[in-house]
C-alpha cells in the first residue's frame, strides 16, 4: 500500500460490475518513487460511479492517501 500523501496517476482499467454499485479502478502511478506501480481502488464517489467505465480509461487522476485510506479524484 502507498504511504500517506498525494500521487499523480492514470486510470488503466475500470469495472462497474460490483453489486454494491461501486466502481473498481486500477491506476498506474505516474511520478515519484512509486512510478509504474499499479493500485486498485474501489470507489463510491458519485462523480466516478455515474460514469461509464470505458470513459475513465486513460484519464489523469490524483490518489490521496490519509491514514492509510486512499481516495481518488479524476482530473478531467
Amino acid at each position: 500500500m502507498l504511504d500517506d500523501g498525494t500521487y499523480d496517476a492514470v486510470v488503466i482499467d475500470a469495472d462497474d460490475s460490483d453489486p454494491s454499485g461501486r466502481t473498481r479502478i486500477e491506476l498506474a502511478i505516474a511520478s515519484g518513487e512509486h512510478r509504474g506501480a499499479v493500485v486498485t481502488v474501489t470507489a463510491s464517489a458519485e462523480d466516478i460511479v455515474r460514469r461509464d467505465p470505458l470513459d475513465l480509461l486513460g484519464l489523469p487522476a490524483t490518489i490521496t492517501v490519509a491514514g492509510g485510506h486512499p481516495t481518488v479524484t479524476i482530473d478531467d
